[in-house]
Formats: structure tokens, C-alpha cells, sequence
């Protein structure tokens, strides 16, 4: 059975870590973010996109989403 695909940091992740990391390559970017996943499950979330504009909506997420230990 093929696995969802992931879209959105939260699919992944529930809390995120203070830091996380954009990688840019010639045919778009990673975003690379640390956290957990329901309860003390220690997760990184990294997600490929192809514009800069889809990279924003996934650093929008990550600014509002639960931080570790809030």
C-alpha cells in the first residue's frame, strides 16, 4: 500500500523545533524541519517543493504551528 503523500508540515509533525533548514537546488527547494509527533515521538519532517511560492506557504505553517515545550 503506497504511503500519503506528505504536503504540509503537519502531516508530519505536531510541535516543531525552534531551528530548521531551506536547501536550494536547480529544480527547487527542501525544507528540512525538526519536532515531534504526537507525544515525545522525535520526527523530521522534509518536504521537496518546486517554487518559492509553495516554499513560503511551508515557512508560514512552521512560524504558527506548536513549538517543542510551549
Amino acid at each position: 500500500m503506497a504511503k500519503k503523500p506528505i504536503n504540509k508540515i503537519s502531516d508530519k509533525l505536531t510541535t516543531v523545533n525552534d531551528t530548521f533548514s531551506i536547501t536550494m537546488y536547480d529544480n527547487g527547494f527542501l525544507i528540512d524541519v525538526s519536532g515531534k509527533y504526537e507525544g515525545d515521538d522525535w520526527r523530521t519532517a522534509k518536504i521537496m517543493v518546486p517554487d518559492v511560492d509553495r516554499l513560503i506557504e511551508l515557512v508560514k505553517e512552521v512560524a504558527t504551528m506548536p513549538r517543542d515545550g510551549e
